[in-house]
Formats: structure tokens, C-alpha cells, sequence
């Protein structure tokens, strides 16, 4: 058959392809609203901010460094990465031929006459199948690898903002613990005195049982915020992938967590989440798979061929050999598949309509996500001026009552209530601003959780 006689039907096969879209490119639907914060939004459209911006600790940022490099989930995701490479790489070599050296001979023997024969082929397999199937395959796999990046981001951002709450938290129970300490020499040194009362005669043993006790329910404390801290340390170990140990963190304060301005906050931060890309991808992914399923009502081209050495040519043995060569080509047009060939494209189009929806509520729960992450960190940072308020004047309570009570003027009863209105204040007081920082932790999230 004359060459032009099969390159002509298969190059217009091709532009009637294309034509009917199964070469389309995937246009991003990763566009955020301008109003699903609530908020006033920057004009500009801010750089993502990196980890080491909100997190200015340097021993927090050693834990944060260290957890990068052992994290058994972080090992595992860019694993899961390098393998959707390797998927890419297979899916664009996939339009190459394939090549076989299938080398066989045969001796036979007939009335004592023997017959040697021998073929050395090199054979050729070229099986890109339905026109543009290669094509969308390709760019699939290429959206696999996106999405198994922005795993990777999700992996990233979660492992910091975990690593920077336990270490936030440690930072918040050693100072209850400082709290706790101080507070059972204060009630130490009122047991004693008011000892001293009742072998006076100035007040009741029960007083003395009331103090005793509260000294007691205080030294409980200082023993399960010990247990705790401990805790939290084997969890910040087990994240770093290290043998459980002691924690080195700076003290209480030393180094806040930055507040973000609102006036900084963009709504196009968002478009860098991972879930939002990861969302994105996935329907990029369903879009040239429905490409693929379309294409395949299309004709696929198929190519076989050898080439090589022989002494047996049509029965007759040449000796020495003779190279041997042979093509075949064809074209396969789908006609009857029952049903196959709709149903893929049904489902296709289907799981690319139900991943839009995904993406839709991907968007609507990063907006709610910084809403609710802004609400926490402005209401700890309002409560905080009430609780330090507070805390001075139960300190100045307590300390008047204590008085009073020395010189006969209250009883037990009210020392014992401003005590422990005194402890519970300054408790509250240092989890609010446990409480700011964890706001803050989850805002950096909401906002794309930058691992650079």
C-alpha cells in the first residue's frame, strides 16, 4: 500500500480529534473570592509567609528543622512524590515503541538428512492506541504529581503547626508550674502562721484542716503538670522521630508568636493551600481522564514489525543468512464495545462534576477557617487586659483578707475563697495567652501554612 494511503486518513483522524476538543488544555479553576473571609482584604496580593516569619524562636525553629529532616510522615509523602514522578516519567515514554531480540533456531532431522535454521529478529511493537489517548494520559499523570506535592505542603505545614503547639504548650505548663510552685511556699507559709493562730487559741483547728488541705490539692497539681510536661515532651520526640528525652525551649514569653495585622490578610493566600491546589489538581486530573475516555471512540493506531537474520527464507535455507524484514500496520475504529466506551465517559464526567463540588466546599472551609482562627486570636488578645486586671486585683484582695484575718477581722473561709480565686485567675491568664498563640498557629494554616 502506498504510503500516502494510510498517512492522509491518519493525520485527518487527528484534526477531526482535535476538533472535537480531546486535545483541550485544562484551564485552573483555583480562583478565590473576594469575599469569603468577610473582611476588608489587601489590595496587593502579599508573598506567602514563610514559617520562620510566625515562629521566631530559635529552639522552636531547631525542633521545627529537625522534624523536616526525621518526620516518618514527612519520609513517607515525599516518597509518595518521587513515585508519581516516576509514574510521569513511564506515562511520557508510554508513545515510544517497544523492541524485543528474540533470537531461535531449530535442527531437524529427516531420512537421515539434517536441517539447521536459525532467526536473529529484532522485533517492533508500537501501540500508541486511540488518537490523543497518550496525550491526556500524560497530562494526567502530570496532575498526580501536583497533587502528591501538595500532599507533601499538607504534610509540611501540619507537622510545623503541631510541632510549634506542643512546644507552645510545654512553654504554658511550665508556666502553671512556676505558677503552682510559687503558690504552694505562699500557702506554706499561711499554714504555718495560721498554726501558730490555733495554738494561740485565735481561731478553730478546722481553719488549719481547710489550709492543709488546699496545700495538699496544690502539691497534687505540681505532681500531674510535672506528668504532663513529660508527656508533651515524648509527643514532640515521637515527631522528630528521636529516643524520648528533655525538651530545650526558651522561657515563658521570651519570643511571641506574630501577630498578624488584618490589614495584611489576603484572600489570594488562600490559593496557596495545599487542599485548595490539592482540590484544583484532582479536577485537573478528572479533565483529561474524561478527555481519555473520550478519545477513545477514536481510531488507534497499532505497528508491528522485524528485522534481522535468517537462513530460512520461505522454507528454503540460505547459508550464510540473509537479513529478513517485515511491517504491519492497522487502524482500529470502535464500533460496539457494550456500552463500555459511553459508561467510561459517563463516569468520567460524573467524578469531574462531584470533585468541582469537593473544590467548591474546599474554598468555603479555608474562608471559615481564617474567620474562625482571626475570632480566637482577637478574643484572647481582648481577654487578655481583663484577666491581667484581674489577676492584680485578687492578688491585692488576697493579700488584704490575709491581713484581716491575722488581726481577727475575717475568717479562714474568706482567705480560703480569695486564694484560690487569686490561682485560678493567674492559671486562666496564662492560658489565654496559650489560647492567643494557638490562634495564631491556626491562622498561619489557614493561610496556606508556607513551609519555605
Amino acid at each position: 500500500m502506498n504510503r500516502k494511503n494510510i498517512i492522509f486518513p491518519i493525520a485527518a483522524l487527528c484534526l477531526l480529534a482535535a476538533s472535537c476538543g480531546v486535545y483541550d488544555k485544562y484551564e485552573s479553576k483555583n480562583t478565590i473570592p473576594a469575599d469569603i473571609i468577610g473582611m476588608q482584604t489587601a489590595t496587593d496580593a502579599p508573598a506567602p509567609i514563610s514559617w520562620r516569619e510566625f515562629f521566631t524562636d530559635p529552639l522552636l525553629q531547631q525542633l521545627i528543622d529537625t522534624a523536616l529532616t526525621r518526620n516518618t510522615d514527612m519520609q513517607s509523602a515525599r516518597i509518595a512524590v518521587e513515585q508519581s514522578q516516576v509514574a510521569l516519567k513511564m506515562a511520557k515514554k508510554a508513545i515510544l515503541p517497544s523492541f524485543y531480540l528474540s533470537p531461535s533456531g531449530t535442527i531437524a532431522n529427516f531420512n537421515s538428512s539434517t536441517s539447521k535454521t536459525y532467526d536473529v529478529p529484532l522485533q517492533m511493537n508500537w501501540n500508541p492506541g486511540p488518537i490523543g489517548n497518550y496525550t491526556n494520559k500524560k497530562r494526567a499523570a502530570q496532575a498526580v504529581v501536583l497533587q502528591s506535592q501538595a500532599r507533601q505542603d499538607a504534610v509540611r505545614a501540619n507537622l510545623i503547626s503541631t510541632v510549634a503547639q506542643y512546644y507552645s504548650l510545654l512553654q504554658l505548663l511550665d508556666r502553671q508550674l512556676d505558677i503552682l510552685t510559687q503558690t504552694d511556699s505562699l500557702w506554706n507559709a499561711s499554714l504555718q502562721a495560721q498554726q501558730v493562730l490555733w495554738q494561740n487559741g485565735k481561731i478553730y483547728s478546722t481553719a488549719v484542716n481547710q489550709q492543709e488541705a488546699s496545700c495538699l490539692n496544690i502539691k497534687t497539681q505540681i505532681v500531674d503538670t510535672r506528668r504532663s510536661v513529660r508527656s508533651i515532651e515524648n509527643e514532640i520526640c515521637r515527631l522528630l522521630a528521636i529516643a524520648p528525652q528533655t525538651v530545650e525551649r526558651s522561657s515563658w514569653g521570651s519570643y511571641p508568636v506574630m501577630p498578624i495585622a488584618i490589614q495584611h490578610i489576603s484572600t489570594s493566600l488562600l490559593a496557596n493551600r495545599p487542599d485548595v491546589r490539592l482540590a484544583d489538581h484532582a479536577m485537573e486530573e478528572a479533565f483529561y481522564n474524561m478527555q481519555a475516555a473520550r478519545a477513545a471512540f477514536y481510531p488507534g493506531l497499532s505497528l508491528s514489525g522485524s528485522v534481522g537474520w535468517t537462513n530460512s527464507a520461505g522454507g528454503i535455507e540460505v547459508n550464510p543468512g540473509k537479513i529478513l524484514s517485515s511491517i504491519i500496520g492497522s487502524i482500529a475504529q470502535p464500533l460496539f464495545a457494550r456500552g463500555q466506551l459511553k459508561g467510561n465517559l459517563e463516569l468520567a464526567r460524573l467524578n469531574s462534576e462531584n470533585l468541582r463540588n469537593q473544590y467548591v466546599q474546599t474554598i468555603v472551609d479555608a474562608g471559615n477557617q481564617v474567620n474562625e482562627a482571626l475570632a480566637d486570636y482577637q478574643a484572647a488578645a481582648e481577654k487578655q487586659g481583663y484577666y491581667k486586671h484581674q489577676v492584680e486585683v485578687l492578688h491585692n484582695a488576697y493579700s488584704g483578707t490575709h491581713e484581716l484575718m491575722d488581726n481577727g477581722k475575717a475568717t479562714y473561709l474568706e482567705v480560703l475563697t480569695a486564694q484560690e480565686s487569686l490561682l485560678s485567675a493567674q492559671l486562666n491568664e496564662a492560658k489565654n495567652t496559650y489560647d492567643a498563640t494557638c490562634g495564631i498557629i491556626d491562622l498561619y494554616i489557614a493561610l496556606g501554612g508556607s513551609a519555605h
